[in-house]
C-alpha cells in the first residue's frame, strides 16, 4: 500500500528473507538495505543469520507499520537513514481492562504447481539416438547396469533404462500453520501483554524447513498523576531452519533413465542405496581404494534431500526500558531517555554424513558462532506549547549512544573411513585461531523544530551530527540538516468553505543523509589479522601466523541529498484521496571497492569514496471508498511508482598509504 516500496522476494525457501528497498537504491556497493526500527530500537544491519530483521517479530504483535522515505522524515536518524527508515510498533495492554486471552492462527497448503519441461526417460534415449547412435558410448552410458548369469552360467552387465521423473522425487505438498496466543489486560494504571507464537513451515523441497517461536511481553505503568510513563517490553525468537542443498538444480540436470536407488555394493557401501556418479581414489598404495562421487557431475537429487546438513539455528533476545517523565510545574517539557539491546545468537551447522554426495567422502561435522550484540541508549528532551492559539512549537534535542559488536568462531572436522589407512582419524579441523571479534560505534546529538502558524503554514528543521569509529580523526563525524514546508491549501480563507475539497496541501523538503554500512569496523587503521595457513607472517617466532590488511585513512561517509516535492489532495469527504510525489536524490562519495597501483597497499583493490549517482522519481498514490458505513466499509487502493538510476561519476580521488612492497593479498 506504499508508492516507492518494493518488497523482493529472496526465493521460495521457507524463512527466506525478503530485500526491501525504498525509492531504489541510493549506493553503488554499500548497503541499499533501510533501517530498521523495532520498538525504538535501531536493528543491526547484519540481519538474524541472513534473515532479515523483521522475522524477529511476531507479526501478531505488531501494532504499526511506518515507512519514511523523504529527507525530511528521515533526517531524524541521520546517518542511516539513507535508504529509508521502517519503524515497526508492537501492541501493548488497555488500562483498566480485565485479563483477556485470543487466539488466532491459520493452515496454508503450497505447491509446486509448474516445474521445468526436461525429457522423460524415452524421450532422452531417442534423443541420445539421434545425436549420437546406438552404439556411441553416450548412449553406453545411459542407464545403469545389473548382473544376468547367462545359460552358460556365465555374468554379463545388461543395460537397464529407469525413467525418474527428479522434479516429482524432490517436491511434496508442504502444509504449514501458524498459532498465536495472547493475554491482555491490566489494572487502572498498568497494563499488560503476553504473547507467544509458533510458525511451522515445511518446504515444498522435501529436505527443506522453517520453525519459529516467538514470546514476548510489555508492561506500561503510569506513575505520579500522569506525569510518569515507564514501558518495558522484552520479545524472544528461536528459529530453525533448512535450506536446498542443490536438489532443485540437481533434478532439472539428472539423467531421467537412472534409478534413485541402485542394490549394488558400491552404491550400498559409499552411497548409501543411491545411485551416484562415481569416481575411485587411493590414499598410499594400490589396495586401499575409495569410491567418492565424481565432483564433475551432478549428484543424486534424492540424496541431496536426504542427506541434506545444512541447518541454521537462531536465538534473539531483545528488550527496552523507557521513561517519558512531564516536569512537574512546566508539564510542556518531557524527558524521555530509553536503553535498549539486542543479542542474536546464529549457530549454522553442517553434517554430511559418509554418504554425502559432497566432496566430503569421509564425512563432515562443522559449525559457526556468530554473535550479534546491538545495544543504544538515548535521551532527549521534548518541550511542545500551543501559544494564543496561533502559533504551535515543538522542540526536541537529543544524545545517542549506540554499539554493535560481533563475535565469530567455527570449528570443524571430518574422519576418514573404514577403507582408509587412516581409519578414525579426524582432519580439517582448524590449524590457526578462528576466533575473531569487532565493534563499532556510534555518537550521536540532534535537534528538530517543528513550527506551526495558523494551523496552515508548517516549518520543520532538523540538525544531526554522527561519529563513527569506522571512519579515522578528521572523517568520523558527518553532518546531516534537513528542512520542510507545508502549506494546508484548504485552510486558507477561498477555500475553507469548500464542500467539494476535504483537503489540500503542497509540501516541500530537502536533506541531507548518510551512509556508512558496508565498511569493515577499523578500516582506517593498518592492522595484522588472524590468518590460515600459507599466506602469512609468521609473527613473534612461530607462536602466531598473520596477514597485514588493505586500508583507507581518507575514507569517509557517503552523503545522500534529496529533494521532494508533493501534492496531498482529498475529495467528498474523503471519498476520493490522492498524494503525489516527485524526488530526485544525488548521493556522493559512494563507498566502493577500487583498485589500487601495486605497492601503495597491502591489497590490490581497497574501499574507498568514488563517484556518485542518482535517482529520480515519481510516486502516485489513490484511494477510494466508494461504501462508507458503520457496518460496512470499502477501500479500493492503487499506487504507481517510477524511479530511474543513473551513475554519473565514477572517478577516484584516492590518497595512497603503504609502503613501496608488492601487493599482498
Amino acid at each position: 500500500k506504499v508508492a516507492g516500496l518494493n518488497i523482493i522476494n529472496e526465493g521460495g525457501a521457507p524463512g527466506a528473507g525478503s530485500k526491501i528497498r525504498i525509492r531504489g537504491g541510493s549506493s553503488l556497493n554499500a548497503s541499499n538495505d533501510p533501517l530498521y526500527v523495532i520498538d525504538g530500537l535501531q536493528m543491526d544491519p547484519a540481519g538474524l543469520g541472513g534473515m532479515n530483521p523483521l522475522s524477529s517479530v511476531n507479526p501478531n504483535d505488531i501494532e504499526s507499520f511506518t515507512v519514511l522515505k523523504s529527507a525530511s522524515a528521515t533526517a531524524i536518524y541521520g546517518s542511516r537513514a539513507s535508504n529509508g527508515v521502517i519503524i515497526i510498533t508492537t501492541k501493548k495492554g488497555r488500562a483498566g481492562q480485565k485479563a483477556k486471552v485470543s487466539y488466532n492462527g491459520n493452515v496454508s497448503v503450497s505447491k509446486a504447481l509448474k516445474t521445468v519441461d526436461v525429457f522423460n526417460g524415452p524421450e532422452y534415449i531417442e534423443m541420445i539416438k539421434q545425436v549420437y547412435g546406438e552404439n556411441s558410448d553416450a548412449y553406453r552410458a545411459l542407464g545403469y547396469y545389473v548382473p544376468v548369469v547367462d545359460e552358460t552360467g556365465a555374468t554379463q552387465m545388461v543395460q537397464k533404462f529407469a525413467n525418474t521423473d527428479w522434479q516429482d522425487e524432490i517436491y511434496r505438498t508442504a502444509v504449514s500453520t501458524d498459532h498465536n496466543l495472547t493475554i491482555t489486560g491490566g489494572t487502572a494504571n498498568v497494563p499488560y501483554r503476553i504473547s507467544m507464537g509458533f510458525t511451522n513451515q515445511p518446504g515444498i523441497e522435501k529436505s527443506t524447513m522453517y520453525r519459529r517461536y516467538t514470546g514476548s511481553f510489555n508492561v506500561a505503568p503510569v506513575l505520579l498523576n500522569d506525569h510518569l510513563r515507564l514501558n518495558v517490553t522484552g520479545k524472544a525468537m528461536y528459529a530453525k531452519r533448512k535450506w536446498d542443498n542443490g536438489a532443485i538444480n540437481a533434478a532439472v540436470y539428472y539423467d531421467p533413465t537412472k534409478p534413485v536407488r541402485l542394490n549394488q555394493d558400491v552404491y550400498n557401501e559409499y552411497f548409501g542405496g543411491y545411485y551416484q556418479w562415481y569416481q575411485t581414489a587411493s590414499f598410499t598404495d594400490d589396495t586401499n581404494w575409495l569410491y567418492q562421487k565424481n565432483t564433475n557431475a551432478t549428484a543424486n537429487p534424492v540424496a541431496l534431500v536426504n542427506y541434506n546438513g545444512y541447518k541454521d539455528l537462531v536465538k534473539d533476545f531483545s528488550g527496552n526500558f523507557s521513561v517519558d517523565y512531564a516536569i512537574h510545574g512546566f508539564e510542556d517539557l518531557h524527558i524521555i531517555a530509553n536503553l535498549a539491546g539486542n543479542l542474536t545468537l546464529d549457530r549454522p551447522k553442517q553434517e554430511q554424513s559418509r554418504f554425502s554426495t559432497s566432496n566430503y567422502y569421509y564425512g563432515y561435522r562443522g559449525w559457526n558462532k556468530n554473535d550479534h550484540y546491538n545495544n543504544l541508549f538515548n535521551i532527549t528532551a521534548q518541550y511542545t506549547k500551543d501559544i494564543k492559539d496561533i502559533h504551535h512549537v515543538d522542540a526536541l534535542v537529543g544524545y545517542e549512544w549506540q554499539r554493535y559488536r560481533t563475535v565469530t568462531d567455527w570449528y570443524g572436522y571430518g574422519t576418514y573411513p573404514a577403507t582408509s589407512p587412516y581409519a578414525g582419524e579426524r582432519h580439517d579441523a582448524p590449524t590457526t585461531l578462528t576466533l575473531y571479534k569487532t565493534e563499532n560505534r556510534l555518537r550521536s546529538y540532534f535537534g528538530r523544530l517543528n513550527y506551526t502558524l495558523l494551523d496552515r503554514y508548517l516549518l520543520t528543521f532538523t540538525m544531526r551530527a554522527d561519529g563513527s569509529s569506522r571512519f579515522a580523526k578528521g572523517n568520523e563525524w558527518g553532518y546531516f540538516p534537513s528542512a520542510a514546508f507545508a502549506w494546508r491549501i484548504k485552510e486558507e480563507a477561498f477555500l475553507r468553505d469548500n464542500n467539494t475539497i476535504s483537503d489540500l496541501k503542497l509540501r516541500l523538503d530537502y536533506g541531507i543523509t548518510g551512509q556508512q554500512n558496508g565498511i569493515e569496523d577499523f578500516y582506517y587503521l593498518p592492522v595484522f589479522t588472524n590468518n590460515y595457513d600459507h599466506a602469512f607472517y609468521p609473527l613473534f617466532g612461530n607462536g602466531v601466523t598473520s596477514r597485514p590488511e588493505g586500508y583507507n585513512l581518507d575514507l569517509t561517509w557517503e552523503k545522500t541529498t534529496t529533494y521532494n516535492v508533493g501534492l496531498d489532495l482529498s475529495l467528498w469527504n474523503d471519498r476520493f484521496s490522492l498524494n503525489a510525489d516527485w524526488y530526485y536524490r544525488k548521493t556522493k562519495d559512494l563507498i566502493s571497492d577500487i583498485y589500487v597501483p601495486a605497492g601503495s597497499n597491502f591489497e590490490q583493490r581497497i574501499k574507498g569514496n568514488i563517484g556518485s549517482l542518482h535517482n529520480t522519481g515519481v510516486e502516485v498514490m489513490a484511494t477510494v471508498r466508494p461504501i462508507v458505513n458503520k457496518n460496512w466499509n470499502w477501500e479500493v487502493t492503487y499506487n504507481f511508482a517510477y524511479n530511474k538510476n543513473k551513475i554519473d561519476d565514477l572517478a577516484s580521488a584516492i590518497i595512497m598509504h603503504g609502503p613501496s612492497v608488492g601487493s599482498i593479498g
